[in-house]
C-alpha cells in the first residue's frame, strides 16, 4: 500500500503523531484507483449457526503495475472484518488470473495460518472462539455464500420483574428492575481475575442475583453484560476468567447456561459494549448506534438500523485504523495500528512522553490516567495535544468504521472522556468529519452520553435483554 501513501493529504495531523496514516483515506484512494478498471472481490465470513457476512469491493487487475497493493488492502479488510464480525471460515472470492491462480486468496491463506503473520488470529478465531479449525477458502466471487445475518431481538423488554447485572474487572453490579424502574441496586467489589476455581464465579454471581431477587415478588427474566466475547450465552474469551485453567474453562463456558437452568427463567448475557449501545438506543429512542468506550482499552457495541443487536464481535480494539508500517504494536495480538492504542488510556500513556509528561511510577494505570487528566484540566499544552490527537484519530476512524457499520449516532464514552477531554475528542473528531467526509458529517451525530442516557443505565438495559416467554 506504500504506493498510495503519497496520494493522500490529510487535512488534520495529530499534533503528537505526524506519521499517522488513516486507514479511511488509504482505502478510499485505493478504491478510487481500482474503480475504473478494477475487478470484483468478495470477502465472506462464516460464524456459528451458519451465519455469513459478506463484504464486496474491487481490486486492481493482476497486470496492473500497482497490483502488489491488492494483498495489503484485502488483508487489512480481512483483519478488520474478523474482529468486527467474527468468523472461523473466510472466503476470498476472486477471479483467477491468466495462469488460473488466485494470488490474493492464496496469500491470505498463507498469512492466516499456524506459521503465518496472523497466526494469532488463526488460533484465536478458530479453536478459541468458534471451536472450529480456521479455514480460508479461495473461490470465484459468485461462490461466496450469500449473507445470512441473524440479528437478536434483544432489549427494550421492560415488563415484569427483572434482574440486570454487569460484571466488571473490579466490581459487580446488580439491579432489581420492575416494569422498567430500578427498585434496588448493589455494587460489590470483587477480584475475579485472581480466582482459578469456576465455583467462585458461580457463587459470586448467584449471590448477586439472589440479592436482587429478594427485593422483588418474583423473577421473570435475567439479563447481564460483561467484557469479552459471548456466543449463545457462553463466554468464549473474557478477561474476568483469565485465572481459570484451560482444563476447567469448559465450566465457565457453560456457567450462565447452568444458572439459567437452575433458576428456570429466560437469561441473556452479551458483551458490555452492545449493552451500552442498547442503553444509548433506548435513551435516544433511535437506532443505528455505534458505542465506543475509551477506557483501559477500546470497547465497542452496535445496535443496527432496525434496533437489533447483531451476532458480531465488535472487538474494535484489535481492528486496524492506522496503516503506518511503523505504527505501535498491540502487545497481545502483535499486530500494528489497531484501535486499542488509539482510543484508550493506552493511547494517553503512549503519547505522554511526546507531550512532555513523565508518568508517575509505582501507581496503577487508573492513577496514571488521573494524573495526566489533572494536567489537562490545569491547561498543560502537551496534555491538550494528547486529547486533540485522540480526537483526530477518532474522526478518521469513524469514517473507516462507517465502511462496515450503518451509523446514525456515534456515542463516545469511557474514562478517557471525563472532564474536558471528552469535549476535546468530540470537537476534533467532528472537525475531521466535516473537513474530510462532509457526507458522513451530515448523517452521523457524534456525541457524549446525555443525562437521559445515564438514567437508562447499563443495568436497566441489561435487564431488558430477554423477552418473556
Amino acid at each position: 500500500m506504500k504506493q498510495f501513501f503519497n496520494l493522500i493529504q490529510p487535512k488534520y495531523i495529530p499534533p503528537l503523531d505526524s506519521d499517522f496514516i488513516p486507514a479511511s483515506l488509504i482505502n478510499r484512494a485505493f478504491r478510487s484507483a481500482a474503480q475504473a478498471e478494477g475487478v470484483p472481490l468478495v470477502i465472506g465470513l462464516e460464524r456459528n449457526n451458519g451465519e455469513v457476512s459478506r463484504f464486496e469491493t474491487v481490486v486492481l487487475p493482476a497486470q496492473h503495475p500497482a497490483a502488489a497493493a491488492n494483498f495489503d488492502y484485502v488483508e487489512r479488510l480481512v483483519k478488520f472484518l474478523l474482529w468486527q464480525r467474527g468468523g472461523w471460515k473466510v472466503y476470498i472470492g476472486e477471479l483467477p488470473d491468466r495462469q488460473g491462480e488466485r494470488p490474493i486468496g492464496a496469500a491470505i491463506r498463507q498469512c492466516y495460518a499456524p506459521g503465518g503473520q496472523r497466526a494469532f488470529d488463526y488460533h484465536f478465531m478458530g479453536q478459541q472462539v468458534y471451536e472450529q479449525d480456521f479455514t480460508v477458502v479461495c473461490c470465484n466471487p459468485s461462490a461466496v455464500p450469500p449473507a445470512r445475518e441473524i440479528a437478536k431481538n434483544l432489549g427494550r423488554h421492560l415488563n415484569g420483574c427483572r434482574i440486570g447485572f454487569d460484571l466488571g474487572a473490579s466490581d459487580r453490579k446488580v439491579s432489581a428492575v420492575i416494569d422498567g424502574q430500578a427498585v434496588y441496586s448493589e455494587e460489590v467489589v470483587w477480584e475475579p481475575r485472581k480466582h482459578s476455581d469456576p465455583e467462585y464465579h458461580y457463587r459470586e454471581i448467584m449471590a448477586a442475583l439472589q440479592s436482587a431477587a429478594a427485593k422483588m415478588p418474583r423473577v421473570d427474566a435475567i439479563g447481564g453484560s460483561s467484557a469479552g466475547i459471548y456466543i449463545d450465552n457462553r463466554p468464549m474469551v473474557a478477561s474476568l476468567f483469565r485465572g481459570i485453567p484451560a482444563e476447567r474453562f469448559g465450566e465457565i463456558k457453560n456457567l450462565f447456561l447452568r444458572i439459567r437452568d437452575e433458576l428456570k427463567v429466560p437469561l441473556e448475557v452479551i458483551n458490555d459494549g452492545d449493552v451500552t449501545a442498547l442503553a444509548g438506543s433506548m435513551s435516544l429512542e433511535d437506532n443505528g448506534i455505534l458505542g465506543i468506550a475509551l477506557g483501559s482499552s477500546e470497547a465497542a457495541g452496535y445496535v443496527d438500523m432496525h434496533g437489533h443487536v447483531m451476532n458480531w464481535l465488535s472487538e474494535l480494539a484489535f481492528a486496524p485504523v492506522d496503516y503506518n508500517p511503523q505504527a505501535p504494536a498491540d502487545e497481545w495480538s502483535g499486530d500494528i495500528g489497531c484501535g486499542a492504542l488509539y482510543f484508550s488510556q493506552q493511547c494517553v500513556f503512549r503519547l505522554a512522553g511526546k507531550a512532555g509528561i513523565e508518568l508517575p511510577a509505582g501507581v496503577t494505570d487508573a492513577e496514571k490516567l488521573k494524573f495526566v487528566q489533572g494536567k489537562l484540566e490545569a491547561g498543560h499544552e502537551g496534555a491538550q495535544k494528547i486529547w486533540q490527537s485522540m480526537g483526530i484519530y477518532l474522526g478518521y476512524a469513524l469514517a473507516h468504521y462507517a465502511d462496515f457499520y450503518e451509523v446514525k449516532h456515534a456515542l463516545i464514552l469511557g474514562r478517557c472522556t471525563s472532564g474536558s477531554g471528552g469535549s476535546l475528542i468530540l470537537d476534533y473528531a467532528n472537525q475531521v468529519l466535516q473537513a474530510e467526509f462532509p457526507d458522513l458529517a451530515a448523517r452521523i451525530r457524534v456525541q457524549l452520553p446525555d443525562e437521559k442516557s445515564r438514567r437508562v443505565g447499563q443495568s436497566i438495559a441489561a435487564a431488558s435483554l430477554p423477552e418473556l416467554i
